[in-house]
């Protein structure tokens, strides 16, 4: 068969796939260079410019409700927790979660994005926050370019990022993936990442970010290729465990992926379903009471049926 078209980034679990020193001998894989994980989805949920692509798994979600064909494999190469994704501006009267009802809130990027559904499903589960008493404010448009936002959802501020809303004091407060050096801008969760930890040993949900999809017209070509690539990148992921084992040349991400093993387990990086049952199911939940979805997905409703029992 012809090479397929991925578009994965770079990160530890995909480096051995797209350097080549792991493959498949019935598959061959072409990789495309994209400017981020973000354009990639991107150009793959609005005009399947790919055959096969890391995606988002809210966005995935919301793909999949409009329609797109495109089908995920159980495989989910970012994943992280996101009580740290929570943040206010120190002497905004912003205190504990509860005091962001009534607010403005900023998001980055979009509503849809995946960090931001986690921290406030957070926010919501955990800290008992009225999600519908407050107005968020995404910096950008949404993937899935169908998308109706709740009422609650200001897009106003499109164009603008997190830190030129601080700046300008048009948020006090925003959830997302934020990086701002000002010693004004707090984490609004205390000693967020022992907070996540304790989140995962109390429920035992350990959040999913990024997944893989492929598009319904390969599958629909060639069944096979999904089991095949699921084997892919558990070979790619078992070569990246082994060097972080070695200890030699880490990086900060290798670092920080060592650390979350102390407390997930050996691998850091867990696929298949029922590995991760607990966290699709409550994703899908906190999109479907977000308004990001109309209704409940089942896991076996979202992943190519041959790849459900792969582990």
């Amino acid at each position: 068969m012809r090479p397929l078209t991925i578009a994965v980034g770079d990160y530890g679990v995909t480096k051995p796939l797209k350097d080549g020193s792991v493959s498949s001998g019935r598959l061959k894989l072409q990789n495309i260079p994209v400017d981020s994980a973000v354009t990639g989805m991107r150009r793959m949920v609005r005009d399947l410019e790919f055959d096969i692509c890391e995606m988002a798994f809210t966005t995935y979600l919301c793909a999949k409700a409009y329609g797109r064909p495109i089908t995920a494999i159980p495989v989910f190469i970012t994943r992280n927790f996101h009580h740290r994704a929570c943040f206010c501006r120190a002497g905004s009267g912003i205190n504990e979660p509860k005091d962001l009802e009534g607010r403005l809130v900023g998001v980055n990027r979009g509503y849809t994005v995946t960090t931001g559904t986690w921290a406030r499903g957070i926010l919501e589960s955990e800290c008992g926050v009225d999600l519908h008493n407050i107005t968020w404010a995404p910096t950008n448009d949404e993937h899935v370019t169908e998308f109706r936002a709740p009422s609650n959802v200001d897009y106003r501020f499109r164009g603008q990022t997190i830190a030129e809303l601080f700046a300008s004091g048009e948020i006090d407060a925003a959830v997302g993936d934020i990086k701002i050096n000002s010693p004004e801008i707090q984490p609004l969760i205390p000693n967020a990442r022992e907070a996540g930890f304790a989140y995962f040993r109390k429920t035992g949900i350990y959040p999913i970010n990024h997944t893989v999809v492929i598009a319904n017209s390969v599958l629909d070509a060639e069944p096979w290729v999904a089991d095949e690539l699921f084997s892919v990148f558990q070979a790619a992921k078992c070569s990246y465990l082994s060097r972080l084992r070695a200890g030699s040349d880490l990086t900060a991400a290798d670092r920080a992926a060592i650390e979350l093993s102390r407390v997930v387990g050996d691998d850091p990086f867990p696929f298949g379903v029922e590995a991760n049952r607990r966290p699709i199911e409550t994703l899908v939940r906190f999109a479907v009471d977000q308004q990001i979805i109309p209704e409940l997905y089942a896991p076996e409703d979202l992943f190519e049926p041959s790849t459900l029992k792969l582990e």
